[in-house]
């Protein structure tokens, strides 16, 4: 159902904002996996900061949806990568899941530089997309941190722990992590306020003086 409150403006800048954020959080998987070792990324064309080569179907309809619906949610195209032909696996693993959220925060921090430089002399418009574009990178590293497979926090909670209750949980995440998702999709609009509306209002003050 369509929020009451609806604007269709600022729907607009967030869609073209969660494009941006997307692309780079899959972008720095990528690059990350290749200067791994691992040839795959290049290979199926994911070095790459064009939006179509990141954006998947069924994500994309999602954060249109969840949007409308008055809490963005979506996803990009999954990277493929081999383990196998990093140097060192699991600690390459656990480098190449952390860069998808740390390339969101960084530019989320880019953005409250420039901000809070030169915010002043900028258009209303310009402001009110920036502001929105680090929301969104703030939010989106967050919501990857969460370690419920298959978002990022799974895989890199995988690498920190010890090798048998990494491998305890990986054989969880297999037959729940999907029914576990689902519910943390479900019930978003009651938790995602706090555990990530909180954290990315935090950040922003942090980041801005909001």
């Amino acid at each position: 159902m369509l929020r009451s409150n609806f604007s269709f403006y600022p729907f607009i800048l967030s869609m073209v904002a969660l494009v941006i954020c997307i692309t780079i959080h899959e972008f720095a998987h990528a690059f990350s996996a290749w200067r791994a070792g691992d040839e795959t990324p290049y290979k199926q064309g994911r070095i790459s900061l064009n939006p179509i080569d990141h954006l998947d179907p069924m994500g994309t309809i999602m954060m249109v949806v969840s949007s409308l619906a008055g809490f963005g949610i979506g996803w990009g195209k999954a990277v493929r990568i081999n383990p196998s032909n990093f140097r060192n696996p699991r600690w390459d693993n656990l480098r190449v899941s952390l860069w998808g959220p740390l390339s969101n925060l960084i530019a989320a921090f880019v953005v409250g530089i420039i901000i809070r430089t030169v915010g002043h002399s900028m258009s209303e418009a310009l402001a009110l997309f920036l502001l929105i574009l680090m929301q969104i990178n703030i939010a989106l590293a967050l919501f990857n941190l969460i370690p419920i497979h298959p978002l990022d926090g799974s895989h890199i909670l995988t690498s920190l722990l010890p090798y048998e209750s990494a491998r305890r949980y990986n054989y969880f995440m297999a037959r729940h992590g999907m029914l576990a998702f689902i519910g943390l999709i479900v019930l978003g609009n009651r938790i995602f306020p706090i555990i990530i509306g909180m954290p990315t209002r935090f950040l922003m003050q942090a980041f801005v003086g909001l």
